[in-house]
């Protein structure tokens, strides 16, 4: 069975999936009460041969996706339900209830999960890493896995070869003013090759209030050099100061392979995003 998942790649992904398939059904989570694998709304398309998406896995799943294949080998287009206790009873013991709908995809729902699809992904949040390096590279590679947009912001053409497709390079001289041109709740990275072109964009991300997260590379020697640099010289603020994660990931795990810090920064970024969307929905809740 081929599977794919469109938290995991680009609107293109799901236009070849719907262009590729002769048909397919699209399974929704139309209700999702208690403990269960996924929430409202989480969906997955189900062809003859192919999987694009997921709704939870398990044996939901496995039952959803033979519906659904039970729905595409016959004639009619109408949609149908079903209504999921997850307890021993299916080997799947969330605790919780779900129920699906489940129907075969004409143009019309094509067209509008495309719309959808596009518009999720321009919403996203934006993740900008500054320097790809072994570890710069290594986070794209993690990030590009994650519910973001991703850009790589570089000074050097060479090192920007490589990067997954759905990420965004970007080659300027000027990296700090793509921090000033980020959306608000964008996230910043740095780990340039320069520890001056490091503190200089850092300094530049620690002017923007609304950044979800501000990290860089680094050690205890080097946080203290940029903080002496930052309140003496760049005329920053120790509120501001404060709001700076250095080193980026952590310093629990004591490996320092490329594609660890990558993982432990980008759990750390996640959270960061997440803890500021709430904040934002809470402060949007409070003004109506």
């Amino acid at each position: 069975m081929c599977y794919d998942d469109p938290m995991a790649h680009d609107v293109k992904k799901l236009e070849e999936f719907l262009h590729g398939a002769h048909d397919v059904a699209l399974v929704q989570v139309e209700v999702a009460k208690g403990s269960t694998p996924r929430e409202t709304g989480a969906w997955m398309l189900v062809a003859n041969q192919k999987i694009f998406g997921t709704i939870g896995g398990g044996q939901l799943e496995y039952m959803a996706i033979d519906k659904a294949r039970a729905l595409l080998s016959r004639a009619e287009v109408g949609r149908e339900f079903m209504s999921v206790p997850l307890g021993p009873e299916i080997g799947q013991c969330c605790g919780g209830h779900v129920k699906l709908v489940l129907q075969r995809i004409d143009e019309p729902l094509k067209q509008a999960i495309l719309a959808k699809a596009n518009a999720e992904q321009e919403a996203l949040p934006s993740v900008y890493v500054f320097g790809a390096g072994h570890v710069g590279h290594a986070l794209a590679a993690a990030l590009s896995l994650l519910p973001v947009q991703v850009t790589v912001v570089e000074t050097r053409a060479g090192e920007l070869d490589g990067l997954p497709e759905n990420v965004d390079a970007r080659l300027t001289a000027l990296p700090e003013e793509a921090v000033r041109e980020a959306p608000a709740g964008a996230a910043f990275i740095v780990l340039t090759h320069d520890h001056a072109l490091d503190f200089i964009i850092v300094a530049e991300a620690l002017k923007r209030n609304d950044a979800a997260y501000v990290g860089m590379i680094g050690s205890k020697t080097k946080k203290a050099t940029f903080r002496n640099w930052f309140l003496k010289v760049a005329g920053g603020s120790m509120d501001a100061f404060d709001r700076l994660v250095l080193p980026i990931g952590g310093d629990t795990v004591k490996d320092k392979r490329p594609a660890v810090i990558a993982a432990l920064t980008a759990a750390e970024v996640m959270t960061a995003i997440s803890r500021t969307a709430s904040s934002q929905k809470s402060r949007t809740a409070l003004s109506q």
